[in-house]
């Protein structure tokens, strides 16, 4: 990665807008703004209700990176009991397509486990850039 942002945010649901406002900032005529977004709203999503983020004092960590040809979205959480994975879906199921999305939009992506937390990013094409 040529350069590198992070902004750490509050556990909280509302945050996630923040968060999505944070990247789009940062993409703006750098880079896939719309499916960045997309990224970063469904990974401090999940970090906010599946992990102890979003239990009280929780928080969780935006990094963006910006290569020569791809922009990786990562959102660092405090873990949790359940591991990140992708859901079969049914179409009367609410939630839980979340990775299904991203792995739909990514050029890849993946889970890192860290001693007290674990990141999710996910890679994009930057077009045209």
């Amino acid at each position: 990665m040529l350069s590198k942002w992070c902004r750490a945010f509050p556990g909280l649901a509302e945050e996630v807008a923040h968060a999505r406002h944070f990247v789009a900032s940062l993409l703006a005529e750098r880079g896939p703004v719309d499916d960045a977004v997309l990224v970063v709203s469904e990974l401090a999503t999940n970090a906010v209700r599946h992990s102890l983020s979003g239990a009280a004092g929780g928080w969780f960590l935006v990094v963006v990176g910006f290569g020569d040809d791809l922009v990786r979205i990562e959102v660092v959480d405090q873990g949790g009991e359940r591991a990140p994975h992708l859901c079969d879906v049914t179409s009367e199921q609410e939630g839980g397509r979340g990775l299904v999305l991203i792995a739909g939009c990514a050029k890849d992506w993946g889970v890192k486990n860290w001693p007290d937390g674990r990141s999710v990013w996910a890679d994009l094409a930057r077009e045209g850039v």
